[in-house]
């Protein structure tokens, strides 16, 4: 990561720890479009979008994850989550399933 990308993920990871999820969030949409493949930013920008009640940003974000990255346990857990907390519990099944196959518990 170049080094004004490492302060913009330092900044936003702080804005996170702080709850302040929506701002967080400009910030790692910021890091993923500089960087697309970076999965750690992926994950940090759903979690903020989840946090901040951006269920269906949320969402688009981890269906990319799961896409691209199938085996990334944690991501099908907070799919299913952000499912569930959308009111679509059952469409989140087969992803919670999965990350429990995967070793995550609830």
């Amino acid at each position: 990561m170049a080094e004004d990308l490492t302060q913009t993920y330092d900044r936003a990871t702080f804005l996170f720890e702080n709850k302040e999820f929506a701002k967080a969030a400009e910030l790692f949409a910021r890091l993923v479009e500089e960087e697309p493949d970076h999965l750690e930013s992926r994950m940090w920008l759903a979690r903020s979008y989840y946090h901040s009640a951006q269920l269906g940003r949320a969402e688009e974000v981890l269906v990319v994850v799961v896409g691209r990255w199938p085996s990334e346990a944690y991501a099908h857990l907070l799919l299913a989550r952000t499912l569930q907390r959308a009111g679509r519990a059952e469409e989140g099944r087969q992803h919670l399933l999965l990350a429990e196959a995967m070793g995550l518990t609830q």
